[in-house]
């Protein structure tokens, strides 16, 4: 059994930034890759980050790279996402996700999933 939790979530103004955290439990954490996934208003979820199980590789949708940082520490079993210059459109529900493997794959989900933190950024 897999459980993530997330905090961090708020509201925002455009240009500030957030921090966002997920709390994992499960004895394979420090080897599996983990993500971030974010869901808008009538939109479907959407790819925000992901990095491997040691934290070297990191892959971002275009939309928030070089705003948003993903990073890890599998001390604490805690993955993060820091998002910095932040945009009404990137209002969303976002999601930590974790994957069954050390390497994420951006072809198909994540088989776990948190219960999701809302993020507002008013203009």
């Amino acid at each position: 059994q897999v459980q993530l939790v997330e905090s961090g979530g708020g509201l925002v103004q455009a240009g500030g930034s957030l921090r966002l955290s997920c709390a994992a439990s499960g004895r394979t954490f420090s080897s599996s890759a983990m993500g971030w996934f974010r869901q808008a208003p009538g939109k479907e979820r959407e790819f925000v980050a992901a990095c491997s199980w040691s934290g070297a590789i990191a892959d971002y949708s275009d939309s928030v790279k070089g705003r948003f940082t993903i990073s890890r520490d599998n001390a604490k079993s805690t993955v993060s996402l820091q998002m910095n210059s932040l945009k009404p459109e990137d209002t969303a529900v976002y999601y930590c996700a974790g994957y069954s493997g050390p390497f994420y794959r951006l072809t198909s989900p994540p088989p776990y999933w948190g219960q999701g933190t809302q993020v507002t950024v008013s203009s």
